[in-house]
């Protein structure tokens, strides 16, 4: 491997480090970018659900004051064995292209209102059927966080009880999906090889992430956050439609 290739596979697991210990979710949307530069497809997926796992693993002991399995249960019921099990029954193409449009329009018109907002329409049933979503989108493009990310925002919960949702619903789906993945032969000593080089980097980077997470105000991290899923809606988009 070239000292250029080397260089841009720490970057990737900085970037998507960093934007997990800040924000819970984000390692796909940072990192996987960066990585296909100079790693196939059949690599570069694995190695973000294992860097993913480990970067939220790192740092749930920094949040485990804020953990409320209460409020997280039905998000979890619904996305991991409800919603990965469905994913072979979704039309994919379709499915990003209505999460990405999503993705574009809400968080952009929660960026504008300002005021306060605490839904609860629905209660566990919709928390289960919007965990299911993520478990759905997780499943298809390893992006199984904006959905409920969004959901929370709706809600009106506070900066502790959003990034706990962020951080347990991505890590159990994402775990889940890797069990899968391992199960069927995808997870290749190439990629362990890969992955023993990026972590230290992707550890370095939550650590980093999880510091400035403490030091944003409630207002801060909504607006960090809405920017990710701003930034999800146009990947989902991207790769629903075949611009690239």
């Amino acid at each position: 491997m070239s000292g250029i290739a080397f260089a841009v596979l720490v970057l990737g697991a900085l970037a998507g480090g960093f934007v997990t210990g800040l924000a819970g979710f984000g390692t796909a949307l940072m990192a996987l970018g960066i990585w296909l530069y100079v790693l196939p497809p059949s690599v570069a997926v694995p190695l973000v659900l294992i860097c993913s796992i480990v970067a939220q693993t790192s740092t749930l002991h920094s949040i485990r004051r804020s953990i409320d399995f209460k409020l997280l249960w039905p998000f979890v019921v619904g996305g991991v064995p409800i919603g990965t099990v469905l994913v072979a029954y979704v039309d994919p193409r379709i499915f990003r292209l209505s999460v990405g449009v999503m993705l574009l329009v809400f968080p952009a018109a929660l960026y504008f209102q300002r005021k306060p907002m605490a839904f609860s329409l629905g209660g566990r049933i919709a928390d289960t059927g919007i965990g299911f979503a993520g478990g759905v989108l997780g499943g298809l493009a390893g992006l199984s966080g904006p959905i409920p990310i969004l959901w929370a925002s709706v809600r009106g919960w506070g900066k502790d009880e959003r990034r706990s949702l962020f951080q347990i619903f991505n890590w159990a789906v994402l775990t889940a999906a890797l069990c899968v993945q391992a199960g069927t032969g995808f997870i290749t000593a190439e990629i362990m090889r890969f992955a023993l080089l990026v972590l230290p980097a992707t550890i370095g980077g939550a650590w980093l992430g999880a510091r400035a997470y403490h030091v944003l105000s409630d207002g801060n991290f909504r607006d960090a956050v809405l920017g990710l899923l701003f930034l999800s809606g146009i990947a989902l988009i991207w790769s629903s439609t075949g611009m690239h």
